[in-house]
């Protein structure tokens, strides 16, 4: 009995993650690049009150077994990198990345994050940056002179100088890959840091070697259904509650052989 009071509580305790990541989610619905989080879960070790395929006698053999689980616990917490919707915005310096791939951005120490948030500025001195004042890596200085910025699919930057007829190209926007999006590091501020699951990123030019095309004036939001977030939160919700009534469950039995003896 005392058993199902910890089995209980470890299903408590993963419903509450699960409503942790859930919230996480709906936070961020209407952030840029956003990517929304899965929590997964995975049984935990099994007391084996008797062996499957034990011998019952010298010629038969114990078909089943009795195995009690002890509960549940968080295996992770995965990143589902499914295309957001794409809204157009007009801004010559939003972008967002049709297909797979993420913005290299230079850090303030010098590393290189990525990035699927494709609302750049231009900062004092003309380059790229983040809302955040990080650079583009290649970084990307636009001309003080220029009238209008062009960004074509695969990455090219032009823009027109005044007085010119004839538009003149400054840089080329990279996309990083990696082999498992789902290993990066979240690191909040739209950024992700490679990991040792992730595997090395290979930057190049957007539309070559399985990166997606830039789209100029538009934004890609956040993967987030709020439906769907409702419906889980619902179900971890009723869960929780459940469990809790087991170990309510749990207390009353023990409360009840207390007093067999009175």
């Amino acid at each position: 009995m005392i058993r199902s009071l910890w089995t209980a509580a470890s299903g408590m305790q993963g419903q509450q993650k699960s409503v942790d990541v859930i919230a996480n989610n709906l936070a961020n619905v209407n952030t840029t690049g956003f990517k929304r989080s899965r929590a997964d879960f995975q049984d935990l070790i099994y007391q084996n009150l008797k062996t499957t395929g034990s011998p019952a006698t010298n010629a038969t053999q114990v078909p089943t077994g009795i195995q009690i689980g002890l509960g549940s616990r968080l295996a992770a917490v995965t990143k589902i990198f499914t295309a957001g919707d794409f809204t157009q915005t007009g801004n010559e310096l939003d972008v967002a990345v049709e297909g797979d791939g993420f913005f290299p951005i230079t850090l303030p120490d010098g590393t290189i994050g990525y990035s699927r948030a494709g609302a750049f500025k231009r900062d004092s001195t003309g380059q790229m940056v983040t809302p955040d004042g990080n650079p583009l890596s290649p970084s990307i200085t636009i001309p003080s002179n220029a009238s209008k910025i062009n960004i074509g699919s695969d990455g090219t930057v032009s823009v027109q100088i005044a007085g010119q007829s004839a538009t003149t190209t400054i840089g080329n926007i990279q996309l990083a890959t990696f082999p498992n999006p789902s290993g990066l590091s979240s690191q909040g501020k739209n950024i992700y840091l490679p990991t040792d699951s992730s595997g090395t990123a290979t930057t190049g030019t957007p539309g070559q070697n399985g990166a997606g095309t830039i789209a100029q004036g538009m934004l890609e939001m956040s993967n987030v259904s709020v439906a769907e977030e409702m419906v889980n939160m619902i179900v971890s919700q009723r869960a929780y509650e459940i469990n809790s009534k087991a170990v309510t469950t749990s207390d009353e039995m023990l409360q009840t052989a207390s007093n067999l003896k009175r």
